[in-house]
């Protein structure tokens, strides 16, 4: 079995370049793959592996400046989930450009996912889901607003055009596993909201310990590996991926007509040229000779939460 962990800790890294190099010859080292990105700002990713190898990590990175109080969550998966492992240096572990937001100094209140059914049941708060729109497509909670960006730098132009909606209602926020709301209630704080939520360890959390019996949660969660989603008890959904454009289909997409695995979607169909389709075609054949070798194409890879 291969245990997955999902990782973020925002802190200031002084030389972030200093860091890949180890982190990248242990992850070789203990045969952990994955994605994990640098920036002054702190470390975020997913890797996956071995007990052992994972525990070593996880050690590695809880040894980095400022990151003793480091929090992941794991989740099981019948195979590595991964080609390979990235090491990547970025201005943000998590994109939102906005220079003047900053975590550490303020976010909004947690709320631990055994409290969260009673918080966005309230009829004075609005549920806003702050990920991408191919994300919210295959599961979301119940009533939650959906903001319809393609990615999570359009969510503060997305806010300054809808805030007047949301006038003396308390807001609660979530997104995977956290991150994104880190970033999302420091930027509604400075922009001048009272109450301001996020679900404590995002839905990967919320999904472990919250029982499908008593759940708002509908659908499916967009993990950012090779699984693709997640259900209840973090057991792998029933989700495929476009390999064209990294969008999640389901079971009913792929019997789209549009639907060419590895090549297609009906969401991509008009995005690509002939050329870059015969890319994708000869991409999923290396892919397939690949597997049937044992073994997983480099190509096939994931990526962390954005």
């Amino acid at each position: 079995m291969i245990t997955v962990a999902a990782l973020y800790h925002f802190t200031r890294f002084a030389d972030p370049a200093a860091l890949r190099a180890p982190l990248l010859q242990l992850a070789r080292d203990q045969g952990v793959r994955g994605s994990l990105l640098l920036a002054a700002e702190g470390i975020n990713g997913t890797i996956a592996g071995s007990r052992a190898g994972i525990d070593a990590m996880l050690a590695h990175i809880r040894a980095l400046p400022g990151c003793a109080d480091l929090e992941w969550k794991e989740s099981p998966a019948a195979r590595m989930p991964f080609g390979r492992m990235k090491v990547r240096l970025k201005r943000e572990i998590v994109t939102m450009g906005q220079p003047d937001v900053d975590p550490r100094a303020r976010v909004g209140h947690y709320v631990q996912p055994q409290d969260w059914n009673a918080l966005i049941s309230a009829p004075d708060v609005v549920v806003i889901d702050t990920r991408n729109d191919y994300e919210v497509a295959i599961g979301t909670f119940q009533g939650a607003v959906d903001p319809g960006t393609r990615s999570f730098g359009e969510f503060p132009d997305w806010w300054a055009k809808n805030a007047d909606r949301f006038h003396n209602k308390r807001i609660a926020m979530f997104c995977t596993g956290g991150i994104r709301c880190e970033k999302s209630t420091n930027y509604l704080l400075g922009q001048g909201v009272q109450d301001v939520f996020h679900l404590k360890g995002g839905i990967l959390k919320y999904l472990e310990e919250v029982p499908a019996s008593d759940s708002l949660w509908q659908g499916e969660c967009f993990v950012f590996d090779q699984r693709v989603s997640v259900g209840h008890g973090l057991v792998q959904g029933d989700n495929g991926m476009c390999h064209a454009c990294r969008r999640p289909v389901t079971p009913e997409d792929r019997r789209h007509p549009d639907y060419e695995e590895g090549v297609s979607c009906h969401a991509c169909i008009g995005e690509y040229d002939t050329a870059r389709r015969e890319r994708f075609r000869e991409r999923m054949r290396q892919m397939r000779l690949a597997e049937a070798r044992g073994g997983v194409h480099l190509g096939d890879g994931a990526m962390p939460e954005a």
